[in-house]
């Protein structure tokens, strides 16, 4: 039985370059980063002693492209490792499988490339745009660039017909097991012209949730008090932090509000279980939610917590950071204001080889197939176990 196994392919526009990847998602493990392991076919006659080179890049945006003015920008490009691919300096370079079933499929004129990201590298995060916005989002977006170029030093003027470039993201993915603490707050609001006090309790039944779950939180309320509660909210509060311009911000992914159990006269008590399921399909348009690298074409997530590596401080984390809490709070009346409190979690993609994992996996295959996305743009050579699927490739006015 030959299992297909599908690769990303894109061309530069004059088609003498050709990349391939395995995939588009490489997943930071904490104590180490994949690779990005790919290969590239050259045209010899058309490079006539020319070389090829790759870079890894990055762009940060803090800021809308609009408003750039007088010069000023709110974007930082960087170019994070740059490599010649062609011809190759190492020609005993360790080759991954894949890149061994590539070189060996494409022929003599196929090399591999290997780039690494640096240890501090940040996620790929995508600050949602509303509908009216122009320009690119906010965020972070890793690309990698092969170009034909004369030498190694640095030179921004190789030519955008013998250069290709192709979109990747950079993503974190649960521990292969979850921690069976359980997150709880115990919070107390008194009054300043009546005895006694209001008590609520919340305890989430788990410290990670993969996206798509359902966040069960446990409420306990005991009114000690002469005050009445006359109704309960319960948010899921998605939190970022833009370290470039040490901005901070909070967003509402999920909520409800109900009146079950209210009012909650004094002396009595309440105890309920309330269920809320945080999704980026159900917060379509509204700006300045994160997710995880949005890439065209393909289903996407809230972003994922940003998660620390051990010995590291949180202050030392580049890029946007983002976290989850749930938020519940109590209508104590107009006199009585509000009791809030908050119950951090993370929310994560499951890490691979899981049984949640196999979940997720099936369902996106079942999608893909009711919807046959990518039945045009799929091609098989029947002699082979590769599907190759072509990245959309911006069309050039310039001549070959």
């Amino acid at each position: 039985m030959v299992v297909a196994v599908k690769v990303f392919k894109k061309s530069t526009p004059n088609g003498k370059l050709t990349v391939y990847l395995g995939k588009r998602d490489f997943i930071d493990h904490s104590d180490y980063c994949d690779p990005i392991d790919g290969v590239v076919v050259v045209d010899p006659d058309y490079l006539r002693g020319r070389k090829v080179f790759g870079q890894l890049m990055t762009v940060y945006r803090y800021g809308r492209e609009e408003d750039e003015v007088m010069g000023v920008k709110f974007s930082k490009e960087m170019c994070l490792t740059k490599e010649q691919v062609y011809p190759m300096i190492n020609s005993k370079m360790e080759m991954t499988p894949m890149q061994e079933r590539l070189v060996k499929k494409l022929g003599v004129n196929a090399y591999p490339f290997t780039f690494h990201f640096p240890s501090m590298a940040p996620s790929s995060v995508t600050l949602q745009a509303a509908e009216d916005d122009q320009g690119k989002p906010l965020g972070v977006e890793y690309s990698i660039n092969l170009y034909v170029g004369d030498d190694n030093e640095t030179n921004d003027k190789h030519h955008k017909r013998s250069t290709v470039t192709l979109t990747i993201k950079k993503l974190q993915y649960a521990p292969a097991t979850r921690a069976r603490r359980l997150p709880s707050s115990l919070v107390s609001k008194g009054f300043t012209f009546s005895q006694g006090k209001i008590n609520l309790e919340v305890t989430l039944d788990r410290e990670i949730y993969y996206h798509g779950e359902k966040i069960s939180a446990n409420l306990v309320i005991n009114n000690n008090s002469r005050k009445t509660v006359k109704s309960i909210k319960c948010f899921i509060v998605q939190h970022c932090e833009v370290t470039m311009v040490n901005a901070q911000f909070s967003k509402h992914v999920a909520s409800m509000e109900t009146r079950e159990g209210c009012p909650i006269t004094p002396g009595a008590s309440f105890s309920k279980n309330f269920y809320l399921v945080p999704l980026a399909s159900s917060n379509k348009d509204r700006r300045g939610i994160a997710l995880d690298g949005h890439l065209k074409d393909e289903d996407v997530n809230l972003a994922s917590s940003t998660i620390i590596k051990e010995g590291k401080s949180p202050s030392d984390a580049m890029g946007i950071i983002v976290s989850y809490s749930l938020r519940v709070k109590l209508n104590c009346g107009t006199l009585g204001g509000e009791l809030q409190t908050d119950v951090g979690f993370k929310l994560c993609s499951p890490a691979p080889g899981t049984i949640e994992r196999e979940r997720v996996n099936a369902m996106k295959k079942m999608k893909s197939i009711e919807r046959h996305r990518y039945e045009d743009s799929h091609y098989a050579d029947d002699s082979t176990d590769f599907v190759f699927q072509d990245f959309a490739r911006l069309r050039m006015n310039e001549p070959e």
